[in-house]
């Protein structure tokens, strides 16, 4: 062999041995994110220390299948609720929830063809990701709460019983002026095509739906941030679309800098009794200054005392930061939406505008106190990571969800009256009343307390659910729900899945009238697709 072929010789192996540490370093050091659960895990190959030949193997994947792109996308772990004793906890509290990033991101999962982590599944989210019929609330009220219990598809010892939220809807040409910030991201990590490309249709298409009564400002951030436009009139579309055009993408991510930035502009163009919002854009790998979910949280926590909201757009595929993003949206008083087209950018900003940009009411809790005379336990489907403690409840300073206008929030309840064979351990107990419960004709009754917009005290709604709320016959509202939970939970591979499969959804969904809704049809068609 001559030294020159010797010489490219130790070089390729140099090179394949570099490579395959690399790619295990990877790995390893995506461990260490604890309390998150990386896609990265679903994808990536196992090697041991069994020598050359497996070095080869290891060589031969990053080279024969560099189509598949190692997936860097991060997600809270998710403890799936399980079954509760109601003589041990008569009370479930939790904080409402309207963001619907979780199912965009799943369907965006499942038409690429790749496995969709568990993580990224928040029942919630899927649930209120869809319209629901329910009635428009009373006068005087932000949003109307209604029930309904029938027998649960996948569990024949359970009822299912939904909770629907609806809020007032408002006539948009009517709406408060709007004081928006534009804040994105644009790092090179924002640079491919489904990143900070669509960001700009994004929020072009928003663009088109402001006028002479609205404010626009637009900051940036990668290495530093930057102001693009301040304050400018929502008339000004030219100006608008002129700088969103001119974007490009390219640095580090220091997103705390911007997000500082943007609250500071939002608060210079604060509009009294108007709608003040800062709405992100990015990916959510933030890598420089403070990227931390506890820092994110404790930062935008305290901006969101001036009055100024945050919502989230979660934008590209490989390395989305899903739990960062999460977490500044619940924790700045927002919603956090996940866009993968033009398409859902539309249905995001401009068909549920008021929803995603008009809050109602803020800090909403519901608390349901569940009978034991009738009632032996129950098991919230989702909403893991919004449980409250029953104390929280009745406490005005503890953080909850913001619901928008004509929004409709879903909560569904696996309960197990009296007469179940399931059994509910409450040998537990410390102190407790007899537990027996009143026979008074009344399952359970559901508490929801709220603030207005510009108050700081909640007020108090409660909705006794008496017998007249069970039906053997599912109405198509709930039959849909069911079929979604049931899909998610297969997604997750829920240990309370029960005979739910593709079979009994699909079962479910051609009994429903779907009423011409393109999402619902596009569900049916996502389930027909899915490999589960």
């Amino acid at each position: 062999m001559s030294t020159n072929r010797k010489t490219i010789s130790v070089f390729a192996l140099l090179m394949s041995a570099s490579m395959l540490f690399t790619g295990c370093g990877a790995h390893s050091s995506g461990s260490a994110n604890y309390g998150t659960s990386s896609a990265y895990d679903d994808y990536a190959p196992q090697y041991s220390d069994g020598g050359a030949d497996e070095c080869n193997d290891a060589t031969e994947y990053y080279y024969d299948q560099d189509y598949q792109e190692i997936n860097n996308e991060e997600y809270s772990i998710i403890n799936e609720s399980g079954f509760k004793s109601v003589k041990a906890e008569p009370l479930s509290t939790f904080s409402i929830d309207v963001d619907t990033a979780s199912y965009a991101n799943v369907r965006r999962m499942i038409q690429s063809g790749q496995k969709v982590n568990a993580d990224a599944v928040r029942i919630e989210e899927m649930l209120n990701y869809f319209h629901y019929d329910y009635p428009q609330p009373k006068s005087g009220e932000p949003f109307s709460v209604n029930t309904q219990i029938t027998d649960c598809p996948w569990n024949s010892d359970t009822k299912l019983m939904r909770v629907g939220l609806h809020a007032k809807d408002i006539d948009f040409s009517e709406r408060e002026p709007m004081n928006l910030v534009f804040l994105i991201d644009v790092s090179g990590s924002m640079y491919d095509e489904d990143k900070l490309p669509l960001v700009q249709k994004s929020f072009s298409i928003l663009a088109d739906e402001l006028d002479e009564r609205d404010r626009i400002s637009i900051v940036t951030y990668a290495g530093s941030d930057k102001v693009v436009l301040d304050g400018v009139s929502g008339e000004s579309k030219d100006k608008i679309l002129s700088a969103i055009d001119s974007l490009e993408a390219g640095g580090a991510t220091a997103g705390a800098a911007g997000i500082n930035t943007a609250y500071e502009i939002a608060e210079k163009h604060f509009i009294e009794g108007g709608n003040n919002r800062i709405i992100l854009a990015t990916d959510g790998d933030l890598n420089v200054g403070i990227s931390s979910e506890s820092e994110l949280k404790r930062l935008v926590e305290e901006k969101c005392k001036s009055g100024v909201y945050l919502s989230v757009l979660g934008f590209g595929t490989g390395n989305i930061k899903d739990n960062k993003m999460e977490t500044l949206a619940d924790n700045g008083n927002g919603n956090y939406s996940y866009i993968d087209s033009t398409n859902e950018a539309k249905k995001v900003l401009v068909d549920e505008m008021g929803g995603t940009l008009v809050t109602v009411a803020k800090d909403v809790k519901i608390q349901v106190e569940f009978n034991p005379a009738y009632i032996k336990g129950y098991r919230l489907v989702g909403y893991e990571n919004r449980a409250l403690s029953s104390e929280d409840f009745a406490d005005d300073s503890k953080d909850a969800g913001e619901v928008g206008a004509g929004h409709s929030v879903t909560a569904l309840y696996e309960v197990a009256f009296t007469d179940s064979e399931m059994d509910f351990d409450s040998s537990d107990l410390k102190y407790s009343s007899d537990g027996e419960g009143k026979e008074n004709g009344e399952y359970l009754t559901v508490s929801v307390r709220y603030k207005e917009p510009d108050e700081d005290e909640s007020r108090l709604l409660t909705y006794p659910v008496t017998f007249g709320a069970y039906s053997e016959k599912m109405d198509d509202d709930m039959r849909f729900a069911a079929a979604v939970a049931e899909f998610g939970m297969i997604l997750r591979d829920s240990e309370n899945k029960g005979t739910a499969t593709r079979g009994s959804i699909l079962e479910m969904l051609d009994e429903t009238d779907l009423k011409d809704d393109q999402y619902k049809i596009e569900f049916k068609e996502l389930v027909k697709d899915s490999r589960i």
